[in-house]
């Protein structure tokens, strides 16, 4: 059943192939939203986008490497070119890393994490915003991590580089609040995905430890995450732009 709360709204996806994006496709295509799907994995998109268009939905798909700015702006083009403007964004390509002491970590696992996490974020935000700018305004939700406002151990570059998505959500929330533009972040706590069950599997006992730190006691499912970023990017809170919203199970503020 098709809901309303997107209804209408051109919305890119960004690492839509899996996880907490491809929950995003379905989520915000059920609210309405007009989907297009980015990520490197063509297979992955053309599938989930048969699967929507098969329940209704209006959605396409560009593959791309969002961590690369002509990617980014492609993606953003074909949103404008095809459907005629950018309403709305869910940035959230990005990637986990292995838990190592900072100083063990090498600079090319640094580089990769801030590559895939951050300098994705700040492609993509350059050219949403553009195409927001031409097209009367927009909203823009960036996927950061409890990770961006608490510390946990052995995964120094993965928590820099949320940290940063937080910063860039800030920064670009006061730079274009009386322009028409809102921009806010979630902050997942875990969340079950391919990255978090490999993790899991690798690691015996490791749910288990996670989950007792978090009052509600379990791992999210990729759409209840989903669900916070849609209700972000829906025109039910205006005047909400620059927040930094965990959805977590209370992990935060335990």
């Amino acid at each position: 059943m098709i809901s309303d709360l997107l209804a209408d709204k051109v919305v890119l996806i960004t690492g839509a192939s899996s996880g907490i994006g491809a929950a995003a496709a379905k989520v915000f295509s059920r609210e309405g939203a007009v989907v297009v799907l980015a990520a490197r994995r063509e297979d992955r998109l053309a599938a989930l986008v048969s699967e929507l268009r098969d329940k209704g939905a209006e959605a396409s798909y560009v593959v791309g490497d969002m961590s690369v700015s002509a990617d980014a702006g492609r993606a953003v083009d074909f949103a404008v070119a095809e459907y005629g403007r950018l309403d709305g964004a869910f940035n959230n390509a990005g990637i986990g890393g292995d838990r190592t002491p900072l100083h063990l970590m090498t600079d090319d696992v640094y580089d990769t994490i801030m590559d895939v996490n951050v300098r994705s974020v700040w492609n993509c935000l350059r050219h949403e915003i553009t195409a927001m700018l031409a097209h009367g305004g927009g909203a823009i939700v960036n996927n950061s991590s409890v990770a961006g406002v608490v510390a946990i151990p052995a995964a120094a570059p993965y928590i820099a580089s949320k940290h940063a998505v937080v910063g860039l959500t800030r920064a670009a929330a006061d730079e274009y609040a009386t322009r028409g533009i809102r921009v806010n972040a979630v902050a997942p706590g875990t969340t079950r995905s391919e990255i978090t069950v490999d993790w899991f599997a690798r690691n015996p006992g490791l749910e288990e430890r996670v989950n007792s730190l978090t009052p509600q006691g379990r791992t999210a499912e990729p759409e209840e995450i989903a669900e916070a970023a849609a209700w972000l990017l829906s025109d039910r809170c205006p005047f909400l732009t620059g927040a930094v919203v965990p959805v977590d199970g209370g992990f935060v503020n335990h």
